[in-house]
């Protein structure tokens, strides 16, 4: 029996597909920038644009509010949102090329659904509410216990689902195992919530409706640190997610060890997700969206571009949702996961409608 011909390896893109890349880049650079900068000076008390960069600078504000405001709750706020936004379209982008399904996402697979119910393990068992651990409460220890319960939870479900995409073919069908898992998930997190106090429960699902504003000081560092390790993780795996994006069968004969590979792309999407889903509540569709728009926007299916493009693309777009979540000039403050889900939505659908052929990408 003849073997199959292996697929061929991805070219490095030509001179004009890089200064295609370039420039997107610089631009998506400089929207971060513009998007971090407007992030720190919008809210229900405005802060001049020159203010507000002469403080980043670390020059004395105007005024002694002014400072209070951009450097003890507008910067950490900003810092989250680029935090967050990458995170998550990096977790996105790898379970993407994973499972090789436009649709995968660390919410679509249950991943998120997984990091929940970690978190409610730990706020809604205990007994009293002073021990139920709300992040805003946390010290740096019990900020690294809602880290771990959070991943564990993220690690446990992407582990089961991978168990179960190598038993199957067809991905409509892993989207469905995806969704059923998060269905028994939050079904048991339902359960803890009925048999809750009152007080645990609406911690709870102020965490569900998501939000930047509470990871500070401590939080923010241990935030940061996590991200961190799971981004260097993912950039690591930028040659074996190429590998990988043509099958497994080439990987294996490019002599990648796949089930190593496997298990890196798990730890970095469960430490991503696990982490920011634990300090900033589920916050949908970046993971999804994203990665289409930097395809999109780049053309190109090589990691080594979309991966940095992913992050300054995901902490743009968080950071532009933070800025209408806080309705400039009001007092109130929209959660955070509805404004992403509203914009995020419609550019998934401008990428599928615009790009029809779609599932090339991932073949």
């Amino acid at each position: 029996m003849r073997a199959a011909p292996a697929a061929p390896p991805l070219a490095p893109p030509p001179a004009a597909g890089m200064g295609r890349s370039a420039a997107w880049l610089l631009v998506l650079l400089l929207l971060v920038g513009l998007g971090f900068v407007l992030d720190i000076a919008l809210g229900s008390v405005a802060v001049p644009l020159p203010a507000v960069v002469r403080i980043l600078l670390g020059q004395p504000g105007d005024t002694a509010a002014w400072e209070f405001i951009v450097r003890e709750i507008r910067l950490p706020k900003a810092l989250t949102a680029l935090a967050v936004g990458s995170g998550l379209a990096v977790s996105g982008l790898q379970m993407q090329t994973l499972f090789r399904n436009p649709l995968a996402g660390p919410s679509v697979l249950g991943l998120t659904a997984g990091a929940g119910l970690g978190v409610a393990a730990v706020m809604l068992a205990s007994g009293s509410v002073a021990g139920s651990l709300a992040i805003r409460a946390l010290g740096v220890g019990g900020s690294w216990g809602l880290v771990l319960a959070a991943t564990a939870g993220a690690a446990l479900v992407m582990a089961l689902v991978l168990a179960l995409a190598g038993r199957m073919r067809d991905n409509v069908v892993l989207l469905i195992v995806g969704m059923m898992i998060a269905s028994v998930t939050g079904a048991l997190v339902s359960l803890w919530q009925y048999f809750s106090a009152p007080e645990q429960i609406q911690e709870y699902l102020l965490w569900t409706f998501g939000s930047l504003g509470g990871v500070t000081g401590s939080h923010l560092a241990v935030l940061a640190s996590v991200v961190a390790v799971g981004l260097g993780l993912a950039f690591g795996s930028a040659k074996s997610l190429n590998a990988l994006l043509l099958g497994e069968n080439y990987a294996r004969s490019m002599g990648l060890v796949v089930g190593r590979s496997r298990l890196l792309v798990i730890l970095s999407t469960s430490l991503l997700a696990g982490s920011i889903t634990a300090f900033c509540g589920p916050i949908g569709f970046v993971g999804i969206a994203v990665p289409h728009l930097t395809r999109a926007l780049l053309r190109t299916a090589d990691h080594r571009v979309l991966l940095p493009a992913s992050c300054l693309a995901g902490a743009a777009l968080t950071l532009g949702c933070d800025c209408i979540a806080q309705l400039p000039g009001s007092q109130t403050t929209l959660p955070l996961s509805v404004v992403t889900s509203l914009l995020g939505a419609p550019v998934v659908l401008w990428v599928v409608l615009r790009r029809q052929n779609i599932r090339s990408s991932f073949s």
